[in-house]
């Protein structure tokens, strides 16, 4: 080998390692990404047919329950809010919860392995189920009755 070659080799092999510390460990084995199911319940029992948004600071997603949904993964937390005919709406908020490779990450893949998976939410997890409590019904207001006066601008 002569010396062009033997430096050659050398910047392929150390950009190949440069490249491979800057993935995360988390991200190499489970993603970015999740699958999670929503359910809607109220007090009666499971109930189906809401329409679901879901927000973390990745994204907006949208289900109907029951059903599942790919969400991005994400430190905040992840925001419910279901809406159904003739019920209330359904609020909740999940946390997400760091993964055990985390650890791993930090002891093997280094500081920026563990920064791309923080940076990236391949290091979190929100609940595989999400349940949300519908209200069981809606509040209605009750209407004051003004006086016919104040209804049609007063008195000529």
């Amino acid at each position: 080998m002569n010396k062009e070659n033997i430096v050659r080799t050398a910047c392929v092999l150390a950009t190949t390692a440069l490249l491979a510390s800057l993935t995360g460990c988390a991200s190499i084995v489970s993603g970015t990404n999740q699958v999670v199911s929503v359910e809607t319940i109220s007090p009666a029992g499971k109930l189906d047919g809401a329409t679901c948004k879901l927000q973390n600071d990745k994204g907006v997603y949208y289900v109907t329950t029951p059903g599942t949904v790919t969400v991005h993964r994400a430190y905040g937390d992840m925001n419910v809010t279901c809406d159904k005919a003739g019920m209330g709406s359904g609020v909740a908020s999940f946390k997400s919860s760091t993964k055990g490779m985390m650890a791993g990450n930090l002891l093997f893949g280094g500081v920026i392995g563990a920064g791309v998976d923080a940076a990236s939410g391949a290091a979190y997890d929100y609940p595989a189920l999400l349940q949300i409590m519908m209200n069981d019904s809606i509040s209605t207001a009750v209407a004051t009755a003004l006086p016919a006066a104040a209804v049609t601008g007063g008195s000529k």
